[in-house]
């Protein structure tokens, strides 16, 4: 089939971005594999698996200097020490990769706002976190920042396709 001949429904960047945000705060919540943490047992050495709630996801919007993609993905490698130390569940940075080259995502998930709000202050008085920050603003990586607070919506996490695969 011509590709030419397929409909294509147009979105905006923020339906986009939405969509994103919520498959991503799914993955923090509910029976999902991805929604667990694996914890060390310091006397015994063997890891299990704990649960752990997430009823919020911090999506962060980032509009990045196309030209310091590398440094903008140091600073995001950064956060993936500090975040989780500081008390936030670390979903993951996502870099562009094709289409808009100035936009890059970081999500992080939170049992709660207060929990959010507890780890702010934990960053605001990290000596990485703070250095993390002030490089940069310094070597300007970031153009502009938009935090919005998502949730999944219930029933619309997790569902396998139902198209029949190739007989």
């Amino acid at each position: 089939m011509d590709t030419s001949e397929i409909p294509v429904e147009r979105i905006n960047r923020r339906e986009a971005i939405g969509g994103v945000a919520a498959v991503c705060a799914a993955l923090m919540l509910g029976d999902h594999p991805l929604a667990t943490t694996t914890v060390a047992n310091e006397i015994t050495g063997r890891t299990a698996i704990e649960r752990i709630p997430m009823t919020i996801t911090c999506f962060i919007r980032y509009q990045i200097d196309p030209f310091q993609r590398d440094e903008f993905k140091k600073y995001a490698e950064n956060w993936g020490r500090i975040i989780p130390r500081c008390g936030g569940q670390l979903v993951g940075y996502f870099l562009p990769h094709e289409g808009t080259n100035d936009v890059a995502w970081g999500l992080i998930a939170f049992d709660s706002l207060a929990s959010y709000e507890a780890y702010r202050a934990r960053l605001r008085s990290d000596p990485e976190a703070r250095e993390n920050f002030a490089m940069a603003q310094s070597k300007r990586l970031i153009l502009r920042e938009e935090r919005n607070f998502v949730e999944v919506v219930d029933g619309t996490f997790g569902l396998p396709s139902t198209l029949a695969g190739p007989k």
